[in-house]
């Protein structure tokens, strides 16, 4: 597949493919759509030149999003790393992604945003959409356009978990930020009710509560699940480990003498508590060494995954006993 057979299937000329290609404003947006959508059933890429290395973050406009500092963590690794191959960033809140048609970019990164979000995107643009912390509802994809790079959910709450037991916890609470259906909350519940029956761990559906949007309900779960008679509490995901702090402190209880507590790392934090905290963190600096080096081969015209799947860690300190 060329140019020219793009064309020929879109019935215009080889010069309106490439304007199309190379995003000319002269170009109608009915036929870029339609040169676009040729070019997406045929899985055929453009290559992208040089002088379009601009990659565009697009980030949630709200700032009390469920897992704003897994976002921020994020995006500092991708304003590190994408300068260092050459890539200039601009970072575009989901509020104002109309603006993509007024800008040149290599590709655009979607960080903690939903795939719903973008269901045009192949009939759009002709550069990739990579969605960050995020899996896709299908294994498999119509789109040419759209990759995915996340970590293994289930494995960061296996990790936790498994600790707790090697440590001798005998009831864990689980708190989950944010509600079902949001992010990647379904994954760790699965994978959190399937791991607490296979740890012989009471798996009650009241030891696994979600916090909702916010920090606000973290000291009323907190003392429910205290009430259950817990000896460990895991809290993935947001501000949990210092909020979960705060909560078990306000009860008279010490970390970790009367509760271990795993939460995600939080570099400006979790070292730094007291006691120091235990947490689950993906990679991210590897992370935005992935998205980085599947934009470099895409320029280059290779084929790349559509989905990579990173490991989680798990970071010991002292909030476990």
């Amino acid at each position: 597949m060329n140019i020219r057979k793009i064309a020929e299937l879109a019935n215009v000329s080889p010069a309106t493919v490439s304007r199309v290609f190379s995003r000319n404003p002269g170009v109608s947006e009915s036929v870029a759509r339609r040169v676009l959508k040729v070019a997406a059933e045929h899985n055929y890429h453009p290559r992208i030149t040089e002088k379009q290395k601009n990659v565009v973050l697009i980030t949630p406009y709200d700032s009390v999003y469920p897992v704003q500092s897994c976002i921020d963590m994020l995006l500092m690794a991708l304003t590190q790393e994408l300068p260092k191959d050459g890539f200039r960033v601009e970072i575009l809140p989901v509020n104002s992604v109309d603006r993509l048609s007024d800008v040149r970019f290599c590709a655009a990164v979607a960080i903690g945003l939903e795939p719903s979000m973008f269901p045009d995107w192949d009939q759009k643009f002709s550069v990739p959409l990579i969605f960050l912390d995020r899996s896709p509802a299908k294994k498999n994809s119509n789109s040419s356009n759209i990759y995915y790079v996340n970590s293994d959910e289930a494995m960061g709450m296996e990790l936790a978990l498994a600790h707790l037991k090697e440590r001798k916890c005998r009831k864990v609470g689980c708190i989950i930020h944010g509600n079902p259906g949001e992010g990647n909350v379904d994954l760790r519940y699965k994978a959190i009710v399937k791991l607490l029956k296979k740890m012989d761990f009471p798996a009650e559906e009241t030891l696994i509560r979600f916090s909702g949007n916010g920090s606000e309900r973290y000291v009323e779960l907190v003392g429910k699940l205290l009430k259950q008679g817990v000896d460990a509490l895991f809290c993935p995901g947001g501000n949990a480990g210092i909020t979960v702090l705060y909560a078990l402190s306000l009860y008279g209880r010490q970390v970790p003498e009367d509760i271990s507590l795993i939460a995600s790392e939080q570099s400006f934090f979790s070292n730094y508590a007291v006691p120091p905290q235990t947490t689950i963190t993906p990679e991210y600096s590897r992370l935005a060494q992935v998205v980085v080096s599947l934009i470099g081969e895409r320029i280059s015209g290779s084929s790349v995954p559509f989905i990579t799947t990173l490991p989680y860690r798990l970071i010991k300190r002292e909030s476990v006993k």
